[in-house]
C-alpha cells in the first residue's frame, strides 16, 4: 500500500520471540536493583538518564499539511498542544557534564485524546529523543547485559567484554561504544535528535526527529560544562524553536522493526513545530517546573496506541520503563 508519498508502506511486522516475557522480567528485575543502589548513592531517581539537567515549557504544533501516511494520532489534525520538555544525560549516574554521554531530549506532550498504547485513556503523548542516529546494539538483550556489566564500573564493564565478546571483539565494541558516547555535542539548543526506535503511525511505521532552527544559535565555547546553563541562558533571551520530523518504514532491508542498530534509509517529512518561549529556568516558577518535571514521567509508552512503540528494544523499555517508575514513586 501507498499513498502521496511512494516510500511509505504499512508492510511491516513485529517478531514476537516466545521467551520475551521473561527476558524482560529479569531485565526489570535488574535496572531495578540498579536503580536501587544509584538512589542510596544519589538520591531518588531514574535508572537511566537520571541526571536531568534542566526542563521548560512550550507548545508543539501540528502543521496544517502533513504527509498521509503521517495523519493518524497526533498529527490527524492541526492543533496546538502543551509540551513539557526535559533535557538530560543518559547515564546511570550523576556524572559531570564534561563526560561522554548519551544526551537525551524528551518531550510530554499533553492535551491529547484517544485510547493509550497502555489501555485506557490516554494521558500524554511522549518521544524520548537521544543525540545519535541509531541504537548502540541490535536487540534489548545485548543491551541490557552491556548496562548490567557497566554499572558495576569499568572494571566489570571490561571482564564482561572480554568474556562475552573475546580477544579482540571485547575492545573492539569498547571503543564503539566510546565513539558513541564521545560523539561531539555542541548543546540542546543546536543539535539534532532522534528517537532511534520505530512507532506506530496508524497502520504505518515510523521513526521521529527533531531539527533545531538556525536562529536558536550555534555551539558556544564553554557549553559542555553546564549543559543545562547553556539552553537557561539562551531561553531567557530568546524563543527558541524546533521542527518535528518523522521518518516512514518503506521495507524491511532498509528501515527493519527489529534491528534497532539500523539507521533508516528514508526521506524525513516535517509534522510539527516545537516552540520554548522565552522563559527564566532560574527563577523560582522555573525551579518549581523542573521539579515537576523531574518527578513526571517521559515513557515512549505514554503514548496514544495510533502511536505504540514497536520493536524489541520498545517492547523491553514498556517493562523495565514501569518498574523504573514505580520505583522513584512515579507510577
Amino acid at each position: 500500500m501507498t499513498t502521496d508519498n511512494p516510500a511509505a508502506s504499512t508492510d511491516w511486522r513485529e517478531r514476537i520471540a516466545p521467551d520475551e516475557a521473561q527476558r524482560y522480567a529479569e531485565a526489570a528485575r535488574q535496572f531495578a536493583a540498579i536503580q536501587a543502589r544509584k538512589s542510596r548513592k544519589y538520591g531518588a531517581g531514574r535508572a537511566l538518564h537520571r541526571k536531568q539537567l534542566t526542563a521548560a515549557r512550550g507548545t508543539l504544533d501540528v502543521l496544517p499539511q502533513v504527509p498521509d501516511f503521517a495523519r493518524h494520532g497526533l498529527f490527524a489534525a492541526p492543533a496546538s498542544h502543551e509540551t513539557w520538555v526535559r533535557l538530560s544525560n543518559g547515564g546511570m549516574d550523576r556524572a559531570p557534564d564534561r563526560m561522554p554521554d548519551i544526551r537525551g531530549f524528551a518531550l510530554r506532550v499533553l492535551g491529547v485524546a484517544g485510547q493509550s498504547a497502555l489501555g485506557g485513556p490516554a494521558q500524554a503523548q511522549c518521544f524520548t529523543l537521544i543525540n545519535q542516529d541509531a541504537f548502540l546494539f541490535p536487540g534489548s538483550a545485548e543491551f541490557i547485559d552491556f548496562a548490567v556489566a557497566a554499572s558495576g564500573g569499568n572494571g566489570a564493564l571490561l571482564k564482561y567484554l572480554m568474556k562475552r565478546y573475546g580477544l579482540f571483539g571485547g575492545p573492539a565494541l569498547l571503543m564503539r561504544v566510546l565513539k558513541v558516547a564521545g560523539k561531539s555535542f555542541g548543546g540542546f539548543a543546536s543539535e539534532t535528535v532522534n528517537s532511534v526506535l520505530p512507532m506506530a503511525c496508524g497502520p504505518y511505521a515510523v521513526r521521529v526527529r527533531l531539527v533545531p532552527d538556525a536562529a536558536n544559535g550555534p555551539a558556544r565555547p564553554g557549553a559542555r560544562d553546564d549543559w543545562g546553563a547553556d539552553f537557561a541562558a539562551r531561553l531567557a533571551n530568546q524563543d527558541l524553536t524546533w521542527t518535528l520530523r518523522l521518518q516512514p518504514f518503506v521495507d524491511e532491508r532498509r528501515t527493519p522493526i527489529e534491528d534497532a542498530s539500523v539507521d533508516w534509509n528514508s526521506p524525513w517529512h516535517d509534522v510539527a513545530r516545537l516552540t520554548l518561549p522565552r522563559q527564566d529556568l532560574a527563577s523560582a516558577e522555573g525551579r518549581a517546573f523542573a521539579e515537576q518535571a523531574e518527578a513526571a514521567v517521559f515513557d515512549p509508552w505514554q503514548a496514544l496506541a495510533a502511536h505504540r512503540p514497536l520493536g524489541d528494544v520498545q517492547r523491553a523499555r514498556k517493562v523495565v520503563y514501569y518498574e523504573s517508575q514505580k520505583g522513584r514513586g512515579a507510577a
